[in-house]
């Protein structure tokens, strides 16, 4: 379905629709129901019904967005008078140890918020509840409420073990300012990488430390732009490792190559990350998630975002963060009613929106026009547009194990020790042994 066309259904139906850091120790808050909030859609539990506590553990949602989340939650109670959920909060970098921690020694929470990265690990585990049940029997539930790509990368065998409860892409942010002082047209959708290098090359001033593009050389940029370039991470029955194909290897050298040329290498960015250098007006472009829109918005400089260029075809990435339950949690439902209170009510998609906290990831465009409507930037409409050509990680359940694997190999090879080839290659034969 195109951008255009899931605006144009949108028009006629009558729904309504991060990764920040926190300590290193989980932190607890509770919400008590009583307060008036927005309506929803979740089922309401009886009044008569025995109070029931259960946990929600989060990693996106401190520091930044906890009274958000404290505003979803009471809503959620306001609806279900008898259930109080209980907040965990850790930082990204120790949520999943914790978790997993957790699970071992029986201490699971009720419920918690998952990547999609992580999914395929836990439920191959089976520390997920089986959600479809759950969902077969509730009247309510609306599998359409979702955006179809999202709904469908937190199941498992045609099992449902997870709602998505956010998305976000990587699109091309480009400093106007720079285009024009360079006498250049902006970015289009149908740029390719040749249009893309040539401008960059064109607004590269290294004596007055500009450069022209910036694009991580990592293993989340190395499968997307290997889609960008018609290739596969691995064969159709995920059996076999096929990233040191041709195509990778010309994936892996249009992101190499673009080191000391047009892009600073490390020892060029003088301590700064790329964001900074961005915001600074020392890059004419930049490829980056739409998580970054909000702390560019007083950039003092003209800027927009456009599509990603690709080579044989589009291609971005597309990241999303669902809500799942313990297996051995002992309130199922009131799990899964929490769970799809804070995915798709109308109450947690406006917080969200109101809160610039990433975006739920529901289908129903018409209520996303306060978004579209924020400026910084004017073609914010293209964050949607991103969605006809999305391509999502690879994973296997050793996750971690093979995304250090790609990104170690790579910066060999921007280093300049191994050739791409030699890279990918060794990449390959390290990830082969890691599957089943």
């Amino acid at each position: 379905m195109t951008f255009r066309t899931w605006r144009l259904l949108a028009a006629f139906t009558v729904l309504a629709i991060g990764l920040a850091a926190c300590g290193e120790t989980a932190q607890s808050t509770s919400q008590q129901p009583g307060a008036s909030s927005p309506a929803s859609e979740a089922p309401a539990q009886s009044d008569a019904a025995e109070p029931v506590t259960i946990t929600y553990f989060t990693f996106s949602a401190a520091p930044d967005h906890l009274e958000d989340l404290d505003a979803i939650v009471q809503a959620f109670q306001d609806e279900n008078p008898n259930v109080t959920v209980e907040v965990q909060t850790a930082s990204f970098d120790e949520y999943f140890t914790q978790l997993s921690t957790q699970i071992a020694g029986g201490t699971a929470p009720d419920t918690f918020e998952i990547n999609y990265e992580n999914f395929v690990a836990y439920a191959e585990a089976g520390s997920l509840l089986d959600l479809s049940t759950l969902a077969d029997a509730d009247p309510d539930f609306d599998a359409e409420r979702y955006y179809p790509r999202a709904y469908e990368v937190f199941q498992r065998d045609g099992t449902l073990f997870g709602l998505p409860a956010t998305f976000s892409d990587v699109i091309l942010f480009y400093n106007k300012d720079l285009f024009d002082a360079a006498e250049l047209d902006y970015p289009t959708a149908d740029w390719t990488w040749e249009d893309e290098r040539a401008a960059a090359e064109a607004l590269t001033d290294t004596e007055a430390g500009v450069w022209g593009d910036f694009q991580p050389i990592q293993f989340f940029e190395f499968y997307k732009v290997l889609a960008q370039n018609g290739g596969s991470f691995f064969s159709e029955d995920g059996s076999e490792a096929t990233f040191n194909s041709p195509e990778g290897v010309e994936a892996a050298e249009w992101l190499i190559d673009k080191v000391g040329t047009v892009m600073p290498a490390e020892a060029d960015m003088g301590g700064q990350d790329d964001a900074s250098l961005f915001k600074s007006g020392n890059l004419a472009m930049w490829h980056n998630g739409i998580w970054q829109l909000s702390g560019m918005a007083d950039a003092p400089f003209a800027w927009d975002i456009a599509l990603e260029p690709g080579n044989v075809e589009k291609a971005h990435h597309f990241f999303a963060n669902g809500a799942v339950a313990a297996a051995t949690t002992e309130h199922p439902e009131e799990a899964f009613a929490w769970v799809q209170f804070l995915t798709g009510s109308d109450a947690a998609v406006q917080t969200r929106i109101d809160a610039s906290w990433e975006l739920a990831a529901v289908s129903d465009l018409s209520l996303f026009e306060p978004y579209l409507e924020q400026t910084p930037p004017d073609t914010r409409e293209v964050v949607f547009e991103a969605l006809d050509a999305i391509v999502v990680p690879p994973v296997i359940e050793q996750q971690a194990q093979m995304q250090d694997i790609v990104s170690q190999e790579l910066a060999r090879a921007v280093l300049g020790e191994i050739t791409a080839q030699e890279a990918l290659d060794s990449a390959a034969e390290q990830v082969q042994a890691l599957l089943p």
